[in-house]
């Protein structure tokens, strides 16, 4: 019989990587969302009825159990950078954690993959690194099996880090940054996919694994990176810590008198904290390379999905390459 695996938050960024993998390995693939028919697209990433979106509330134990049914594997994709409306630290990245996987030990289920991050520490200074911290804890309490995955920063063509930076400089004569000097090492989203596949089909031992590719560089190296990518120049501004705590503060603020209508995805007061550590993985820490993957490097991926923020988009090497034309 074909297994089964429920992936939660199948259709966000990591999800759909993780899903069209398990559906191409010959897995029956059900994506546990919020909105399923916001996530009709996972269905061609397999055969006709292979990949299913279906409604879950991690919040409530009978959602969870429900989604949970028959299924041979589970991963976790779950989490939130900011908190909005009903969407806290606590409930999604702890609480939720922690009850998928009681209910996936209830069920019987082999093989559990949760995606937490590099940083979760249940001293850490923000309430993301803690709950990631706590919902850890709680894995592993519930499920001690489980492959915990922590990638640094993800980045492919759907990202939310380079995209949004990209973006900034296509269109703003200054970029500003917070905790420039703080290292990173970004971990290419298909090779994150590639550790939860394996977690899942059981073919990892089970602990903790930190997620990095092969370049570690700063904040600010990153910018770099990023511009010369896509052609533009514009000052990179390392803002002081108090001016960006004003930012943070104001739109933090913004978001708490509009109810949410207005959604801060500028910096949050929590992620100025976060960026005040670097994010790469421990000397220690078991790698992708202990999952027999090997780590694919920024500039051979940036590119493809950051050319459409050059000054002539797509045509830009048609343009250059005219440039150096002689004329007879």
């Amino acid at each position: 019989m074909t297994k089964l695996v429920t992936i939660f938050g199948g259709s966000g960024f990591v999800g759909r990587y993780i899903a069209r993998r398990m559906a191409q390995a010959g897995w029956r693939v059900r994506v546990a969302v919020r909105r399923p028919n916001e996530a009709i697209f996972v269905k061609p990433y397999g055969t006709v009825g292979q990949v299913e979106p279906i409604g879950c509330n991690i919040r409530d134990d009978a959602s969870v159990s429900a989604a949970l049914s028959g299924a041979d594997a589970v991963v976790n994709c779950v989490g939130i950078l900011n908190e909005v409306g009903h969407n806290k630290f606590l409930d999604v990245q702890a609480e939720g954690a922690a009850r998928i996987a009681r209910l996936a030990s209830e069920h019987g289920v082999s093989n559990l993959v949760h995606i937490s991050a590099i940083g979760a520490d249940k001293n850490g200074p923000s309430a993301y690194s803690v709950t990631k911290a706590q919902g850890e804890a709680a894995i592993q309490e519930h499920f001690p099996n489980a492959v915990i995955l922590r990638p640094s920063i993800i980045f492919g063509s759907e990202d939310q880090f380079f995209n949004r930076f990209a973006q900034m400089a296509a269109s703003l004569p200054v970029l500003p940054i917070s905790g420039a000097n703080s290292k990173f090492q970004p971990v290419y989203v298909d090779n994150v996919a590639r550790a939860a596949v394996v977690g899942a089909m059981g073919q990892a031992p089970a602990g903790i694994y930190e997620l990095g590719g092969p370049d570690v560089e700063t904040f600010a190296e990153l910018m770099a990176r990023m511009k010369s990518v896509i052609q533009r120049r514009p000052l990179t501004l390392s803002l002081p810590k108090f001016v960006a705590w004003c930012v943070a503060f104001g739109a933090d603020m913004a978001q708490a008198i509009t109810f949410g209508l207005f959604t801060n995805s500028i910096l949050t007061r929590d992620q100025l904290k976060q960026l005040q550590n670097d994010n790469v993985v421990a000397d220690d820490a078991k790698t992708l390379g202990d999952l027999g993957i090997e780590a694919t490097s920024m500039a051979s991926i940036l590119p493809d999905y950051l050319w459409c923020y050059r000054p002539s988009g797509q045509y830009a090497a048609i343009k250059n390459s005219a440039k150096n034309l002689k004329s007879s």
